[in-house]
């Protein structure tokens, strides 16, 4: 039987409990043979007074359902991957991990605890913000002693005995690099500080580890307002002014292979999503210091700013403010990627503070980087200093301008988003009173709408019997396709189906 007839006898079933409808055996038994062959969408009119008084208690048994399933089978302790197998036996993250193990990266731990939390936002579920508790104290046991989050943790030995997390006091292992890349630390802590606002600061231990969070992390901004890639404690500075990025005499054109976690990284938006961090931070607590860890941020971001004839950014900077090598396929360059983050980021910054200094020179990059733009509108991801050719990599890793034979696992070209960029400066520039105006919105109940209900049905449809959406994709330790969950899309369907179960009766 498929999971798609199964889930039909479980809706059929559930409409019936909420009508207190009793139906005899045969009857029922005819009326989910029947209902195979119906769309689910038309088992009632969208537009029926009573369907959805009747739907929306059989929705909310499916979104337990989910959120059971999910927790209990998929997660472990609050900890999340990004995809498994169907069947449960595999799991992943960036790479092959254990069942009781999670990662930060998105859509990773973090993620999944803020899909539990905007869920719960516009429904009420008290089982959703138990979900997004669980995961908040996941993330408080896998917290490092340096402050922050690596790119995975375990909850379990052999794997948890190699990281110093911070609740192990003495008995921690080694390995204590917190990380900003990819989000990583960042996502981590928006989510404690979230499930700490919605529990009213009461829970002592996400409390605390939030407190520590930010001050660990503070500590090792540098001096110029930039921040390291991974740090495991404050560097000796030997910085004190604050100095403007300029181009190098020269660059070598082949890998210079050592430690990148000290350059000031903008690369993966890392600085970016630091600040955003630190402004919900600020909103929470009201953090003095986190407000000025922004701004300083955001004068970095002034500084870091290219000089003519390429006045955009590079992905790293040394302490000279020299655009530096990171891995083998970043070279010293502009940026056309991470640039357009930064120019969102300064309109962000104006927003936050009232201050236009941070978008006077957006309207010479934004020129610069049309005046780059390849041939399909698209931007190249790095462009050669002062030549501004742009540059690749070809599969043995050796720089080229040619792009007929480029690794396949990263961008070398990206999308413009100068468009938008652009017009959101227009209106800044337009209404600079109205910038600091701006204010922080959490998802909040709709009312229902035949689109709100059609959707729920629509991923009501998809479940399993077990309550999860099973796809057809890949995991890294297969060639083929296979049955698996992934949680992008958990996220996405809970959030669908928490907005049905939470809508109002306009009418009433």
């Amino acid at each position: 039987m498929s999971w798609s007839r199964i889930n039909r006898q479980h809706f059929v079933a559930d409409h019936c409990v909420a009508r207190r409808v009793t139906v005899p055996r045969f009857l029922l038994s005819l009326i989910i043979v029947a209902s195979s062959f119906i769309a689910m969408p038309r088992v009632c009119s969208a537009q029926s007074p009573s369907f959805s008084e009747t739907f929306q208690p059989a929705a909310r048994q499916h979104l337990l359902r989910v959120i059971n399933f999910y927790r209990s089978k998929v997660g472990y302790q609050g900890a999340y991957l990004w995809r498994y197998s169907a069947d449960l036996k595999h799991q992943e993250g960036e790479e092959a991990a254990t069942a009781t193990s999670g990662w930060t990266q998105p859509p990773g731990t973090p993620a999944v605890g803020e899909a539990f939390l905007n869920a719960y936002r516009v429904c009420g579920e008290a089982e959703l913000l138990n979900a997004a508790t669980e995961v908040a104290h996941a993330l408080v046991r896998s917290q490092l002693q340096s402050g922050g989050w690596a790119s995975h943790f375990d909850l379990q030995s052999p794997g948890r005995d190699r990281y110093a997390y911070r609740i192990e006091g003495k008995n921690a292992g080694k390995q204590n690099y917190t990380t900003f890349d990819d989000d990583k630390t960042q996502s981590a802590l928006r989510c404690l500080m979230h499930v700490d606002e919605v529990l009213n600061f009461e829970d002592q231990s996400i409390h605390e580890a939030v407190e520590y969070a930010l001050k660990s992390i503070l500590a090792v901004q540098y001096p110029n307002g930039a921040w390291p890639q991974q740090y495991k404690e404050p560097a000796v500075h030997s910085l004190t002014g604050s100095r403007k990025a300029s181009y190098p005499e020269n660059w070598s054109r082949e890998y210079v292979k050592r430690s990148y976690r000290h350059l000031y990284t903008l690369n993966d938006n890392n600085m970016s999503k630091i600040i955003d961090t630190l402004m919900e931070a600020y909103r929470i607590y009201e953090r003095q210091d986190c407000y000025e860890a922004v701004t300083k941020t955001g004068e970095f971001f002034l500084l870091a700013q290219m000089p003519n004839p390429q006045p955009g950014w590079a992905q790293q900077y040394d302490s000279d403010m020299h655009p530096a090598w990171a891995r083998r396929f970043e070279p010293p360059a502009i940026t056309g990627g991470e640039s357009q983050s930064v120019m969102r980021s300064l309109i962000g910054l104006t927003r936050f503070t009232g201050d236009s200094k941070f978008v006077e020179t957006l309207p010479a990059a934004i020129q610069y980087y049309r005046r780059s733009a390849l041939p399909d509108g698209r931007l190249a991801r790095f462009y050669e200093l002062r030549s501004n050719r742009p540059l690749y990599f070809d599969r043995n890793y050796k720089l080229t301008y040619d792009n007929t034979d480029v690794p396949t696992h990263y961008a070398f070209v990206v999308s413009s988003r100068l468009d938008s960029i652009e017009k959101e400066l227009q209106t800044i520039r337009d209404h600079p009173n109205d910038a600091p105006k701006q204010e922080h919105r959490y998802p909040t109940p709709l009312p229902i709408t035949p689109k709100v209900q059609t959707a729920a049905q629509k991923v009501i449809n998809q479940l399993d019997a077990r309550g999860a959406w099973v796809e057809r994709s890949s995991m890294r330790h297969t060639t083929n396709e296979l049955d698996l969950i992934d949680m992008r899309t958990f996220a996405r369907n809970l959030a669908t189906l928490a907005r049905y179960v939470g809508a109002t009766n306009p009418n009433k």
